[in-house]
C-alpha cells in the first residue's frame, strides 16, 4: 500500500510495527475510515525514536508536531516496544502522545510491563483479517474523534 506522501508535519498515526503484512493491514483499516489523518509507518524502535525526536532521516521534520496517536508493536527489531514506550513516556514533551499498544504478544508480563510504563492502550491482535481490522478501526477512532488530547 502507497501513504500518501505528505509533509511530517501533517501526521497524526505514528505506526510502529516490523511485520508488513500487519502494517498493510492496520494501513487499510486506517484508509478505509476516511478521516483524512495522515500516517507514517515505520519498522523498528530505532526508527520511531528517530521520527519522534526529528533525528537521523527525519532530522527535517518539526518535532513540535507531535502525532495524535502511536500504533506500537512490541516485538520489534534494534529496540523493542517496551524500550520505545519507556522512552517516551519518561519525555516531557512526548509522553502525553496516546500510545496504544498492538500486539501479538499474549505474554501477562508484557501487559503489566506497559501499564506500568504507561501504555494507554493493550490490544493483542485478533488473527482474523476481519476482526484485525474491526479492532484497528475501533482503537483509531476512540483514540483519533473521542479522546481530547493537549
Amino acid at each position: 500500500m502507497t501513504l500518501k506522501s505528505k509533509p511530517y508535519e501533517e501526521v497524526q498515526v505514528l505506526l510502529v510495527e516490523d511485520s508488513p503484512d500487519d502494517a498493510e493491514l492496520t494501513m487499510r483499516s486506517l484508509s478505509s475510515l476516511k478521516l483524512e489523518n495522515e500516517f507514517v509507518w515505520v519498522k523498528d524502535g530505532v526508527e520511531a525514536m528517530d521520527f519522534l525526536m526529528g533525528e537521523g532521516k527525519y532530522s527535517s521534520r518539526n518535532k513540535s508536531n507531535k502525532p495524535k496517536l502511536i500504533l506500537l508493536d512490541l516485538k520489534l527489531p534494534k529496540l523493542s516496544g517496551i524500550e520505545v514506550l519507556e522512552r517516551i513516556k519518561n519525555d516531557e514533551q512526548l509522553r502525553t502522545i496516546p500510545v496504544v499498544a498492538i500486539t501479538s504478544s499474549q505474554e501477562d508480563s508484557d501487559l503489566e510491563a506497559c501499564y506500568d510504563l504507561g501504555v494507554n492502550s493493550f490490544v493483542t491482535k485478533p488473527i482474523d483479517y476481519k476482526d484485525f481490522i474491526e479492532a484497528t478501526q475501533k482503537v483509531s477512532l476512540y483514540w483519533l474523534l473521542v479522546n481530547k488530547t493537549t
